[in-house]
């Protein structure tokens, strides 16, 4: 045996789990299956029996279980209290992996079977619980974006009950209070946020720095960061683009060229907070966003296509500004190339300064020096 794998199907009451080992010639083997209930007193009963079936305590030991809803949270937090490597994958992937093993039928014992293998076959990244200043931000920004949805619910009724052939006062009353009531409770989750970010101090001047951007405010920096955990786990800009769903997608088979596009299979959220803020940046000048945006639109001619590249390089923008903890600057784009000390070029790059093309030069008359010095 080279690992002792458990996959764990959660679900609100109950945690279906299989312990399966692997071996040097990969062979995956069931050793036990089990239910226990979603509690404390069921993750007790759950580390006892697998403990009872591990009998070499040398080898290695991971958990595995899908991120269903919040009813992961509480089991995974436990057994990382508790010491255990815990790995937590997305639906959608381990949905996949169970399509490669053929499986067809689908209970909760079979998915823990199926966790368990993708655990053993699979080196899985360690599970990091987020931290209780990004939960409570997150939950705020999410309660933020719930009431902001109902009130354009709510809107949307008024305006049909207002323009009905047949009009209720009762009706159309009731919903203006309750736009009334809405507004007030954003009112008061906003001011939460902006005091929950500003109780750190290192935390509001990074903020500070973020909304230094023409079109990125708090609630947009907040929605970020919250969603991101702080950036705590994004390790390259290549990762970030893909969790928010911006990587390119190619579909191309030999003579086949299809649509080139974003892939959206990422969190939804970042991308409908950063259109506005990418609408308002490029209307208001941000240099490199503006010019992104006009070299793309020159292209294709489609806007909405440009507005998505310009919101990309948004959310590189802020990760970065995040990461070096500095302001915005509109001009370092355009003058980082000015900013070279010569002294501090290297003998490659003063040949490139000075004959920035290869080959032969074009035949003809070769220009005076008054025309090479301007």
């Amino acid at each position: 045996m080279i690992k002792y794998s458990v996959g764990i199907d959660v679900s609100a009451a109950t945690l279906a789990w299989c312990l399966s080992t692997i071996d040097h010639q990969q062979q995956v083997k069931v050793l036990a299956t089990g239910t226990v209930s979603n509690s404390t007193d069921g993750f007790k009963g759950l580390i006892r029996s697998v403990q009872a079936h591990r009998k070499d305590k040398q080898v290695p030991l991971v958990w595995l279980m899908e991120a269903t809803g919040v009813y992961f949270e509480n089991c995974a937090l436990w057994l990382t209290k508790a010491g255990e490597y815990v790995s937590v994958v997305l639906a959608n992937k381990s949905k996949k992996y169970m399509e490669s093993l053929g499986l067809k039928s689908k209970n909760d014992t079979i998915d823990a079977r199926g966790l368990a293998r993708m655990g053993a076959e699979q080196s899985l990244s360690r599970w990091q619980p987020m931290s209780e200043f990004f939960f409570t931000l997150r939950t705020m920004t999410r309660q933020y974006e719930s009431l902001q949805s109902t009130k354009t619910s709510i809107c949307n009724q008024l305006h049909a009950a207002e323009h009905s052939i047949y009009q209720i006062p009762m009706v159309t009353k009731q919903l203006k209070e309750l736009i009334k009531t809405l507004d007030k409770q954003m009112a008061q989750v906003h001011a939460a946020i902006v005091k929950h970010l500003h109780s750190d101090p290192v935390m509001a001047e990074k903020v500070d720095h973020l909304c230094s951007i023409k079109g990125v405010g708090v609630m947009s920096a907040a929605v970020i960061l919250a969603e991101t955990n702080g950036f705590a786990l994004i390790r390259s800009i290549g990762q970030l683009v893909s969790y928010c769903g911006y990587d390119v997608v190619e579909n191309q088979s030999g003579n086949h060229i299809g649509a080139t596009r974003i892939s959206k299979r990422g969190n939804p959220r970042i991308r409908r907070m950063l259109y506005f803020p990418a609408i308002t940046a490029v209307h208001r000048g941000v240099k490199p966003l503006q010019d992104l945006f006009d070299r793309t639109y020159g292209t294709h001619r489609i806007k909405m296509k440009s507005y998505v590249a310009v919101q990309k390089k948004l959310l590189i923008l802020i990760y970065t500004l995040w990461k070096k903890n500095e302001p915005f600057d509109e001009q370092y784009s355009t003058t980082a190339s000015q900013r070279k000390d010569p002294v501090h070029l290297t003998k490659k790059d003063l040949k490139k300064r000075r004959f920035p093309t290869k080959g032969r030069e074009p035949q003809g008359k070769r220009p005076n020096e008054s025309v090479v010095s301007s």
